[in-house]
């Protein structure tokens, strides 16, 4: 007798034959379709507000998975498939965000297997601190998203001005007179913070229709307020631009008599840094920088050195430049009763006048700390500058911070002044930047209420360094371990990425060089060193240009804001700082790499998806790398080979998004030889390519 039980015994017995039949069809998971990140590609609106809804997308291959999950908070909600394009489908979930950070993480289960996705790619296992992030309310300015910037150490840049130039014998630095260097050629000597070359504001507006031929979008300025030494990171006044950099228009005194030690003699000196007609002349033609800047569609941002400041300085005034000039209030150096005593932390209470036992950055006196917690005068003093130079009449579009994690006593303070910071900075101009130099764990930062974004070594110039080069940064190190270790790259650019929400990451500053480091082109040789144990002609000597150019197409092709160290398109080579700031070389300049400065600039400017595309990892393969930057509107991959003979490799392009059948055309090629844009062309099979790439190459492939 048949009974209803055993009908639905039955039943549920053809279901799971149907089942196990219909698995037995599905294709084959497909990993390399997944992906999601959180550009406005996948995410929108990109940049949300508190309390609203955001439109999160994640992408499979067609028909090839059961279930998208995106758990937020410990919760697993279902995605749903809204389209299919191409080779894809696009599940999406509708998340309604709260006022505090947002992080999530995909689940893809298909048949038995479940996996999962963060900002690694797919994982096996979950850890939050790969979750995707989304900070309500927090933007970056779209003028700084991928940007190309251009980093100007003022002193050795152009002297455009011979009147302003710091004379042999103005004043004594760090014991010993300053000196003005007669050959612009000339390289750095060891000791070089009191040597001067003469370069100014002047000779950068000599330079614009250089700068915009370029094709530079950002000027970023080391410091430029008056200060001692050619590097300026420790500021004499805040207020104004260092007349040696502006204009001296009235030029009164003498030189420090050779027999003198004193600067509180160094009368020239005083006049030219004190009296308020040179201050304010200087003044004016930085903001003639500006609007010349902003004319040509540049900006323009500040580097804003606030942990210290200089032992020059006038609320310090320990050279007792102040003393006695009219207008100027006593240091703390020289009075006890002087307003500006609580700036600085004191141990000896008893030792004024001329009180030398204050706080100094690592113990530098030339570089005293700077006592914020002790004052809320210096607090809101501090904040009028940050306000002051990013408003009219000044306008500069933002800040670069110096050492911004050391600022205050404690962390806790740290945190809360760089929140005052940015309210004020937000406040005055809602469209300027706010980014920190910084080495390590950058995530407590970067919450929204704080910094923009930082320079980025950890998840740029670091990995890229060692991959191309085995090189430490400062050429302090040779890692043959490291070398071309593909594995180590990603890792470490997976790893170090999860630091920054999408909005920070696409304004971070990426550099191959800069004033704190070996030039990159020095790197390529291999030589551990500095000039005090190899001299300044090694760092010369058995360079690559191959690499480096293969170092300038990531740059130009990474997420974030590629910045060129001045002279580097040019070819100026030179060890860790000093050697580092060598002059720019005009006329002498290497024409090729200028040329390929100009091009990939153009390129990536010509090609959007370079600049606000999502990045994704293709392969690797020892000294080998691809990846592809795309959206909608356009697709490019990225191949890089470091070896030193040719390879054959075939890509999956349509991982990208590009067809599988077309072509793809080569937008740059670089190798042993130069590099070309002679546009050669490869035939897309069944969603790959098989390209041979030459020995020490890179190439920037786009779909046609």
């Amino acid at each position: 007798m048949i009974t209803l039980m055993s009908l639905d015994l039955e039943k549920i017995k053809l279901l799971e034959n149907n089942r196990q039949y219909i698995s037995t069809m599905r294709p084959v998971f497909n990993k390399r379709a997944l992906f999601s990140d959180t550009t406005d590609n996948y995410i929108s609106p990109a940049e949300p507000e508190p309390f609203d809804k955001v439109t999160i997308k994640f992408r499979t291959a067609k028909n090839n998975v059961d279930r998208v999950l995106l758990v937020h908070k410990g919760e697993r909600h279902m995605m749903y498939k809204a389209e299919t394009e191409g080779s894809f489908d696009y599940y999406t979930f509708e998340l309604q965000l709260e006022e505090e950070k947002a992080t999530y993480h995909f689940e893809i289960l298909t048949g038995r297997l479940k996996c999962f996705y963060d900002v690694r790619g797919l994982v096996q296992d979950v850890n939050e601190y790969y979750d995707f992030v989304i900070i309500p309310g927090f933007k970056t300015p779209k003028w700084a998203k991928g940007a190309v910037m251009y980093q100007i150490y003022v002193d050795r840049f152009c002297n455009g001005d011979t009147t302003n130039d710091v004379l042999t014998s103005e004043y004594l630095y760090i014991g010993k007179p300053v000196n003005r260097v007669e050959d612009w050629n000339r390289y750095p000597q060891q000791m070089d913070v009191r040597e001067f070359y003469g370069g100014d504001l002047q000779g950068v507006l000599d330079k614009m229709d250089y700068l915009q031929d370029l094709g530079v979008e950002v000027i970023y300025f080391n410091p430029l307020f008056v200060s001692p030494s050619n590097h300026k990171y420790d500021i004499q006044d805040y207020d104004y631009i260092d007349p040696h950099f502006g204009r001296i228009v009235m030029d009164e005194g003498e030189l420090l008599p050779e027999q003198n030690q004193q600067n509180n003699e160094a009368t020239r000196y005083i006049n030219r840094v004190t009296n308020l007609a040179n201050l304010e002349a200087s003044n004016e033609l930085f903001i003639r920088v500006v609007e010349e800047a902003h004319r040509r569609g540049m900006r323009v941002i500040l580097d804003g050195v606030f942990n210290h400041c200089g032992s020059f300085n006038k609320w310090m005034d320990r050279e007792r430049i102040y003393e006695n000039a009219v207008g100027y209030e006593k240091g703390a150096y020289v009075s006890a009763d002087s307003p500006y005593r609580d700036y600085f932390q004191f141990h000896d209470q008893n030792q004024w006048p001329y009180n030398g036992s204050y706080d100094g950055w690592w113990g530098h006196d030339t570089l005293p700390k700077l006592n914020y917690e002790n004052s809320e005068k210096l607090t809101e003093y501090v904040l009028a500058i940050a306000r002051k130079w990013v408003s009219p009449p000044y306008n500069a579009d933002g800040w670069r911070l110096d050492v911004a994690a050391d600022l205050g006593h404690s962390q806790d303070f740290n945190h809360q002044f760089w929140q005052k910071f940015r309210r004020a900075v937000k406040e005055a101009n809602p469209d300027a930047i706010i980014l920190a130099e910084h080495y390590g764990n950058t995530r407590d930062w970067l919450q929204g209420n704080e910094w923009d974004t930082v320079m980025n070594y950890d998840a740029f110039m670091e990995p890229v360094t060692w991959f191309l080069t085995g090189m430490e940064k400062h050429s302090d190190d040779f890692r043959e371990d490291l070398l071309g270790n593909a594995e180590s790259f990603w890792g470490a650019m997976q790893h170090h990425t999860a630091s920054f929400s999408m909005p920070s990451w696409q304004v971070a500053m990426n550099e191959l060089s800069n004033h704190d480091h070996s030039r990159f082109l020095t790197r390529t040789n291999h030589k551990v060193g500095r000039i005090s144990t190899m001299g300044s002609e090694a760092a010369n000597r058995d360079v690559n240009k191959a690499v480096f150019m293969e170092a300038v197409v990531m740059q130009m092709t990474w997420i974030g804001a590629p910045t060129i160290y001045y002279g580097d398109e040019a070819g100026v080579c030179g060890f860790t700082d000093p050697d580092s700031r060598r002059t720019y070389p005009w006329g002498h300049e290497d024409k090729e790499l200028l040329a390929f400065h100009r091009d990939i600039i153009r390129l990536r400017r010509e090609n959007d998806e370079l600049r606000t595309g999502s990045l994704k990892y293709l392969d690797s393969d020892y000294n080998y790398l691809a990846y592809g930057r795309f959206h909608k509107g356009g697709q490019c991959l990225i191949l890089v080979n470091n070896n030193d003979h040719p390879i054959t490799k075939r890509v999956f392009v349509w991982e990208v998004g590009m067809p599988k059948v077309g072509r793809v055309k080569a937008l740059i090629q670089t190798d042993e030889t130069g590099y070309h844009l002679d546009g050669q062309e490869y035939e897309i099979k069944a969603g790959k390519i098989v390209i041979e790439l030459p020995k020490t190459s890179a190439v920037i492939l786009k779909n046609m």
